[in-house]
């Protein structure tokens, strides 16, 4: 195994203190992977309580990123100040159970301390999960209060809509705990061997988006719950290889085309001993894919989404006898799509979003399930349903309407026909989280030359104060170098089939148009990310740049936020048209006189490294050097949901599947050509994937580098690691892609 010595300009190690008293204007790794961020400070999870008058939210330690405090602000003037120190109740020595591990793995929570908090209703005080435990923060007082301490851990806790009791998941049980009393209630039966209650089952987290497994009524009276059955799902013998010792994991893991865990649902009275089950109908093989309760209470709605993913169902469901009735089904001839913007209004009508005409746009329908009309149109998608003002009939919602690498908030009213209003400002990317009807909303917004900030706004768009300014000053980390290093290039390519594939493009520092450079694509190019936006850049692209090379990204077909006809080009076809579409770009970069157009890498995590994988095994392929980090290398070794949204199941689509297998086409690789990185304790994408390319390279006698991490799963964790890495990458890239140096 190669260790991959740094490039020259950074063999040394330095401390991150010697590396900021380095060269000033020049970035390095050392810089990039330590404390403080050098993007700034940043806020996470921002929250407005329910009254509206403090702002709370969860910022990282200026010594180290990796632990986050909870922090609070008034919203009508005053300092920003510290509500909870995390050193103060967590541990970096406490050991999380494997449900809690795997629950922030599958929610991409990396850092430690305060990573969730909840408001209560009444607005005086704030639950917090960390660590395992419980805990319950007073507003007025700031005084913290355990709720509970017990061996196992507590899991995805939840105050009752009413505040008078949290439940929590604890050794595969729902629990209940009254907080004035302090008496604690089982709620299910209990879990035990494969058979958990209340907890989302791994493929519900990993690829439906939802990450809990039980729902409180508006009136805290009822919890609806789901039971999970594993028995069925296969056992995947995984090793866990750390860096002191190893250890064998039974993972039920349910690869593609075999069976997945059975879900059934329940309803809890609560006082009441006996659960009504939910009829889901008579085929059990399907994905509990939403729960959403009525407003008054009386009722609540299911998405039930079929195994093979071309048909989502809402159905209507009677709490008291655990009758449904389908009201409204979406049917796609590939997938369809699930989102978050299903919303139930109070006189029993709802908003629902559909890709049915070609684009995903709003619905509004009536209490029966018919539909009264068709809220938004034209070529462009909507994203996410930020809040609804049912009084004055307005629909806010993000959006990235006039081009693909933009989004913003917009208002429209889905009682009567009109033009969504833009409330944000064009130029950059924006999230938000809108309140009180679109009375206010918390926005989180950067470009190429602002870093990440954020603020709370009113309803026009005008800003009433800040969150983390994290204003691009003298005494921001980064403005050393703002002026060092290009901004992107943006531009179009047209695809084989007329489609217009977003690209940026980073120069290297001191460019000079008369020479010629080498280039790293960066990519992903999978349906669950797109990577060409007008976004703050990453600080590690600006490593590339400073190296001497051009950073291209080309988000080909196939990726998210654009048309059916652009997302769905790759139903079946993993490893084609998206391959394709990235030879393209490779080529087009050869046709520009400042490319060396014989030195093109290519590099990518997760889908990325298959991406990266299949460009560099594509005949005569136009890539000289390819880094490739834990990367799907045959999809029958990946999960059902996913795999199948996509690629239907092996045995409905083995060509497919061969096709997109790495094996078969490995002996185009070059020799030499590859580095292959993978976690060893990955439980997404399993450390098979890259053993098995290894072992075929080792039989054709075909060279190639390898990093393995011990103890990481699927993503890299930690300055440490992630330093190593690119200096890895780095190294790497200067060997192959300048043999001058």
């Amino acid at each position: 195994m190669m260790t991959g010595a740094a490039m020259a300009q950074t063999s040394t190690a330095q401390s991150p203190t010697a590396a900021m008293q380095a060269t000033h204007n020049i970035l390095t790794p050392e810089r990039v992977f330590a404390d403080p961020d050098i993007n700034g400070p940043k806020s996470v999870g921002v929250k407005l309580s329910p009254d509206g008058t403090l702002l709370t939210w969860l910022k990282p330690k200026a010594s180290n990123a990796q632990v986050q405090d909870l922090w609070a602000v008034p919203v009508k003037g005053g300092e920003p100040f510290l509500l909870v120190d995390a050193d103060s109740l967590s541990s970096e020595n406490k050991e999380l159970s494997e449900a809690e591990k795997s629950r922030r793995e599958r929610m991409r929570v990396s850092a430690r301390g305060v990573v969730a908090y909840e408001w209560s209703e009444n607005s005086q005080s704030i639950l917090l999960p960390l660590d395992g435990d419980i805990y319950l923060v007073d507003r007025a007082t700031k005084k913290i209060s355990r709720l509970t301490e017990t061996p196992g851990d507590e899991v995805d806790a939840k105050l009752s809509p009413k505040g008078g009791a949290v439940a929590f998941v604890r050794d595969q049980t729902l629990y209940l705990k009254d907080l004035k009393s302090g008496v604690e209630t089982q709620l299910t039966p209990k879990g035990e061997g494969t058979t958990t209650y209340a907890t989302a089952e791994f493929i519900a987290e990993e690829e439906l988006a939802r990450h809990t497994g039980y729902w409180w009524s508006p009136l805290a009276t009822q919890i609806v719950y789901q039971k999970t059955d594993e028995s069925g799902v296969a056992v995947a013998q995984r090793v866990e290889i750390g860096g002191e010792g190893v250890k064998i994991v039974d993972q039920r893991y349910p690869f593609a085309g075999k069976p997945n865990a059975i879900v059934e649902l329940y309803v809890k009275t609560i006082g009441n001993d006996a659960p009504v089950k939910v009829d889901l109908g008579s085929n059990p093989d399907f994905y509990l894919a939403r729960v959403n309760w009525a407003k008054d209470g009386k009722t609540f709605y299911v998405q039930r989404l079929s195994r093979d993913q071309h048909r989502l169902d809402l159905l209507q469901v009677d709490p008291a006898t655990g009758a449904t009735k389908t009201i409204l089904s979406e049917t796609s001839d590939t997938w369809v799509e699930l989102n978050d913007n299903f919303r139930p209004l109070s006189d029993g009508s709802f908003i629902w979003s559909s890709e049915r005409d070609g684009n995903n746009h709003f619905y509004y329908y009536g209490a029966d399930g018919k539909l009264i009309r068709q809220v938004t149109h034209g070529d462009w998608p909507v994203d996410k349903l930020a809040d609804i003002n049912e009084k004055t009939g307005e629909l806010y919602f993000e959006a990235s309407k006039d081009t693909p690498i933009e989004h913003g908030l917009y208002k429209v009213s889905f009682r009567k026909a009109g033009e969504p209003v833009a409330i944000t400002a064009p130029g950059g990317w924006w999230t938000t989280s809108v309140s009180g009807g679109g009375a206010a909303f918390i926005g989180s917004y950067s470009d190429p030359t602002t870093p990440p900030q954020s603020a709370l706004y009113d309803g026009s768009g005008k800003r009433l104060r800040w969150i983390e300014e994290n204003k691009l000053d003298a005494s921001h980390p980064y403005y050393a170098y703002k002026d060092t290093y290009s901004a992107p290039e943006f531009g179009e390519l047209t695809a084989a089939d007329g489609e217009k594939l977003e690209y940026y493009l980073l120069k290297p520092r001191n460019f000079d148009p008369s020479k010629k450079y080498p280039v790293i694509v960066s990519i992903y190019g999978g349906p669950a990310s797109a990577t060409v936006k007008k976004t703050w850049v990453a600080a590690s692209n600006r490593l590339f740049q400073e190296a001497g090379f051009i950073v291209f990204s080309l988000d080909n077909r196939g990726t998210p936020g654009r048309s059916v006809k652009f997302g769905r080009a790759i139903y079946k076809k993993f490893g084609q048209p998206d391959i394709d579409d990235q030879i393209m770009g490779a080529k087009w970069l050869q046709s520009l006189p400042y490319v060396d157009g014989a030195h093109i890498g290519i590099m990518g995590w997760s889908q990325g490294g298959f991406v990266t994988l299949m460009a560099m095994t594509a005949k005569d392929t136009p890539f000289a050097a390819g880094a490739a980090g834990a990367p799907p290398t045959q999809w029958e070794l990946y999960d059902t949901a996913y795999t199948e949204r996509y690629m239907s199941t092996p045995q409905a689509n083995p060509e497919g599947y061969a096709a997109s297998d790495v094996l078969n086409r490995i002996d185009n690789l070059k020799p030499g050509a590859l580095l292959l990185m993978h976690g060893m304790a990955d439980d997404n994408v399993q450390l098979a994937n890259s053993t098995r390319v290894m072992a075929a390279l080792q039989k054709k006698g075909v060279p190639f580098e390898l990093m393995l991490f011990p103890g990481e799963r699927h993503g890299l964790k930690g300055n440490e690691r992630n330093l190593q890495r690119f200096r890895l990458q780095l190294d790497f890239f200067t060997r192959k892609l300048k043999p001058k140096a």
